[in-house]
């Protein structure tokens, strides 16, 4: 398989939120992270919007997505 990804991923296992709207947000880990996207596990994608900030904790990060790819619980991203 050849990478495709602007920098390589690193494995990782953090708490985070998927923040959207007003005020909705969805318990997820991430579980592969570098500068430019993500791997995340939800307990389900449906109802996440395409473009989402990602809250990381307990870190103070917060990071502009949009969904590059989504399968039964993972939802693949790149930062804005």
């Amino acid at each position: 398989m050849i990478e495709k990804r602007a920098s390589p991923r690193v494995r990782t296992l953090k708490r985070g939120s998927i923040v959207f709207g007003v005020a909705s947000t969805v318990d997820c880990v991430v579980r592969n992270l570098s500068e430019t996207g993500a791997c995340l596990e939800v307990a389900s994608p449906i109802g996440i919007p395409d473009d989402f900030t990602l809250q990381i904790r307990p870190e103070p990060t917060r990071r502009d997505c949009h969904v590059a790819w989504r399968s039964a619980n993972r939802i693949g991203v790149y930062f804005k």
